[in-house]
């Protein structure tokens, strides 16, 4: 098997974009530096003049994410196509393929165009990608690049149609993945005849070429209980048998891939793909995890398998690897202040962020207990102060988040700690 690859080139042009206003928290004194210089120059978060608030990446958090990730992968017999949305950013994807990423999967044709600007060479769209415009593109960049290898998800017959339209004439056939649904999850065929007539459409196009299967289950549930980890394996069985049928039926071109596994249910998802498979098939088991790069202080650290509640015996567990920062900019009674953070700056989709240090203008981050923040507005966040708070106007606050799709997408350019939490010693920028 090929490894995934990215350009160097485009990876170093990237580190060459020089600082300006466009990063509202850099500090001023980055300004026409580039990412390299900048990151070269170790500036502190508080003492350096960087704008608050900032939402910063732990760096021995996320190296030890990914060697963790990459090495559970190895052992139950998987490889991993991580969901790049999450990040949108380029310096992370080279992280997880240099730490054996087998691809990285998008969402759509915006995002993969910009892997391909960077170069990624397998990219796993996890969706029927239907744009005419975006197919047309995509024909250019498997007809220029014999080494890209691209698959996409198909639900319909009318879909399978409609790129095959847009696909007349290309010179390689796109390969398509047939997505399962399910009753209460999203996209997907929800039925076995349904799964076959549109796999026989597939068969039929001189377009597009049938790999295998793949779906999400982590639509399906939010719990971790009996029931709903069963509800997950059923589902994944149903994507094992539907890859049995169609290549029982001749209906499959080369390895077969079945892919699912999201950040919740990755063990689950492992277990059904790695149990054995008839004689004869060649088959490729993938996961698509994405959020656990930087794990998260909430709904990941409920319900990962190797969040605070562990179903993974032997591996350590994920580490959250995001922190926001934050000042006091009011305390307007002893039981409320106010910090200078809000929607437009952390998730808030999947719990508020979490208060967990204090740090004084001039002194050391200490933790911080019995703190939390009970609402936001767009810039503002409603800190809830218990009895005998020492929580001061100009405080710092630093604040855990909860799920990391949505905070990446609020931050072109994400400073990288030290393990002190307050050197930088790389910046991250992000392509939303």
């Amino acid at each position: 098997m090929n490894p995934c690859l990215m350009n160097p080139a485009a990876l170093a042009a990237l580190r060459d974009e020089r600082i300006d206003w466009r990063f509202r928290s850099a500090a001023p004194a980055l300004t026409g530096l580039t990412l390299t210089e900048a990151a070269d120059g170790r500036l502190n978060l508080f003492t350096d003049g960087f704008f608050a608030p900032f939402v910063v990446l732990d760096d021995e958090a996320l190296e030890h994410n990914l060697r963790t990730m990459a090495a559970w992968c190895a052992a139950r017999g998987v490889v991993l196509a991580p969901h790049g949305k999450t990040t949108m950013a380029p310096q992370l994807f080279a992280r997880q393929i240099e730490h054996g990423a087998w691809g990285i999967t998008c969402a759509n044709a915006g995002h993969l165009r910009v892997y391909r600007a960077f170069g990624v060479s397998r990219i796993l769209l996890a969706n029927q990608f239907l744009d005419p415009s975006g197919l047309r593109w995509l024909a250019a960049e498997l007809a220029a690049d014999p080494d890209f290898e691209f698959v996409c998800w198909v639900d319909s017959v009318r879909g399978v149609e409609l790129m095959t339209e847009a696909l007349e004439g290309t010179e390689r056939p796109v390969d398509v993945l047939l997505e399962l649904g399910a009753d209460g999850g999203r996209t997907g065929v929800r039925d076995t005849a349904t799964a076959l007539a549109v796999a026989e459409a597939v068969h039929a196009s001189p377009a597009l070429r049938l790999r295998g299967t793949g779906g999400y289950e982590g639509a399906l549930s939010h719990d971790t209980d009996e029931a709903a980890l069963a509800k997950i394996s059923s589902y994944v069985d149903g994507l094992r048998d539907l890859a049995i049928t169609f290549a029982d039926k001749g209906m499959l071109d080369g390895q077969i891939i079945v892919t699912a596994g999201g950040s919740a249910y990755f063990d689950q998802v492992a277990n059904e793909l790695t149990k054995p498979w008839p004689d004869g098939l060649d088959v490729l088991p993938v996961l698509r995890s994405g959020a656990y790069v930087t794990h998260d202080d909430g709904f990941y650290r409920q319900i990962s398998p190797l969040g605070d509640h562990p179903r993974i015996d032997g591996v350590e567990s994920f580490r959250p690897a995001l922190r926001a920062w934050a000042q006091v900019t009011s305390k307007p009674s002893d039981t409320l202040a106010l910090l200078t953070i809000g929607k437009r700056d952390a998730s808030f989709d999947e719990g508020m962020p979490e208060p967990q240090l204090r740090r004084t203008p001039n002194g050391p981050a200490e933790p911080l207990d019995g703190h939390v923040v009970a609402k936001m507005n767009d810039q503002h966040a409603f800190l809830t102060l218990p009895a005998g708070s020492p929580v001061e106007v100009g405080d710092w606050i630093g604040l855990g988040l909860s799920h990391p799709c949505t905070v990446f997408d609020k931050w072109p350019l994400l400073p990288v700690t030290a393990a002190d939490g307050e050197t930088v010693v790389d910046l991250v920028r992000t392509w939303f």
